[in-house]
């Protein structure tokens, strides 16, 4: 997963077609063609709206562009947020980049993965 500090997306390229998702948004209800990017938006910790979200595009809607995290986004978020399908995520203003760095590199792999999916490791390992 890519990690970019608040700051840094204040300066993000715009050339890139990007759609940007309220919360509350249903993705099968949006053309995706086109689309190299959908960011989506966590108005505040609390609301997991986007990590199901992420997991229809990525999973259901089969969308292989970039899938970016913004807004409330936390570092301890980060390793669910991967798994649930998203490829990068613009960490809140008061996240440290290298710590966030440091606790998503805790999690390599998930045991987890060998006895159900997610929408990175579809089938487990034993299947």
């Amino acid at each position: 997963m890519k990690l970019i500090a608040a700051s840094a997306h204040a300066t993000w390229p715009t050339g890139q077609n990007t759609l940007e998702l309220a919360n509350d948004a249903d993705p099968r209800a949006v053309s995706l063609s086109g689309v190299d990017c959908v960011a989506l938006n966590f108005p505040k910790f609390t609301d997991g709206r986007a990590f199901s979200q992420a997991f229809l595009l990525s999973r259901r809607l089969g969308f292989k562009g970039e899938i970016r995290a913004t807004g409330d986004v936390l570092a301890d978020q980060l390793a669910q947020m991967e798994r649930s399908g998203f490829t990068s995520a613009v960490l809140r203003a008061d996240q440290d980049l290298a710590v966030a760095e440091r606790v998503l590199g805790s999690y390599p792999g998930y045991d987890v993965g060998r006895y159900q999916g997610d929408a990175v490791q579809v089938s487990p390992h034993f299947s």
